[in-house]
């Protein structure tokens, strides 16, 4: 039995916020059973569990499989972690619909470099692009709506607001915009009856995310269009199958999305998406925050990116990552 526990740090191209806190790194583990891999990563400001708290049950987990015991871990990220490491991977998998681009950053920064990405995209214009909202002023994030619609008139929106508005604020932020412009608003009020008031109130529909997270109730409705599931977040695949079987039983949409996993993460993710959703789009275009890559350009583990925690192989005591 081949049992391993690695720590990793990926720095952002420039500091990124969530909830109110910067983070200028993304920091995280890899567990590997067997040969086999899997990330733990809780998202600070998102997860319940802090990365040390991870780290702790981590290598309780690990110790217990030493032992010849099952490991029955609790937290999400490790739940998610732990099963990516004992998943049987289809050899086979239909080939990936490409992410749709996610906007992140000051309104200002993004009409700046809006020019750009639009030349960029002048051969096949995305059909969706997602921007992040509720985390500056109204007028400025309107302001880059209505410049999205004069560069890219056929793209729709994927707004993300994480539960960032009262009700009246995004009632008000709503009411100015054109609802055959927006796909549909994530998780506009931070609880699901103003979410809800909001979609009756503007025509505009809803994705549930957080609501998700945290376990709350909530049935199906007119305005409700998708799910969006973060493994990382909503812990095993168990947890996560059930979501979209249920999302299938009431025709919603399923949207697998990341929460800033590293590289190899995104690469399971991607995997779990064609399996598990295969006729939509993944939310996992965040790679590109990062300035570099746990992964080779042959898509191997860099060693020089783990430093390894744990190490049980034959009585061995912890050592590096082998190429």
């Amino acid at each position: 039995m081949a049992l391993a526990l690695y720590r990793y740090s990926l720095p952002f191209r420039q500091p990124l916020m969530f909830k109110g806190q910067r983070l200028a790194s993304r920091e995280g583990l890899l567990v590997t059973i067997n040969g086999q891999w899997g990330e733990i990563a809780p998202l600070p400001g998102f997860s319940t569990e802090t990365l040390a708290d991870a780290t702790a049950e981590s290598l309780a987990c690990l110790a217990a499989i030493e032992r010849g015991e099952k490991a029955k871990p609790t937290l999400p990220s490790v739940q998610f972690g732990f099963d990516c490491a004992r998943h049987r991977w289809p050899a086979f998998l239909p080939a990936p619909l490409p992410p749709y681009p996610l906007l992140q950053g000051s309104p200002q920064a993004l009409m700046s470099a809006l020019p750009e990405r639009v030349a960029q995209w002048q051969a096949a214009p995305p059909e969706r692009i997602k921007l992040k909202v509720a985390r500056y002023s109204s007028d400025a994030e309107l302001a880059l709506i209505t410049s999205l619609a004069r560069w890219l008139p056929n793209t729709r929106l994927i707004l993300d607001a994480n539960g960032g508005w009262q009700r009246e604020q995004a009632l008000r932020f709503c009411q100015q915009l054109s609802p055959a412009q927006v796909d549909y608003l994530e998780e506009p009020c931070a609880t699901l009856a103003d979410s809800i008031a909001v979609a009756d109130a503007t025509g505009i529909d809803i994705a549930l995310d957080e609501t998700l997270q945290r376990g709350t109730v909530w049935a199906p409705h007119p305005r409700l269009a998708a799910l969006v599931i973060k493994p990382t977040l909503i812990g095993g695949f168990a947890a996560c199958q059930a979501l979209v079987q249920r999302a299938r039983a009431h025709r919603l949409r399923v949207v697998i999305s990341s929460s800033f996993e590293s590289q190899w993460g995104l690469g399971q993710l991607s995997s779990l998406a064609r399996q598990w959703a295969p006729e939509e789009p993944a939310g996992l275009d965040t790679a590109q925050a990062f300035s570099e890559s746990l992964l080779s350009p042959a898509g191997e583990l860099r060693p020089a990116r783990l430093h390894c925690l744990f190490h049980a192989a034959a009585g061995d005591d912890c050592k590096e990552l082998s190429p």
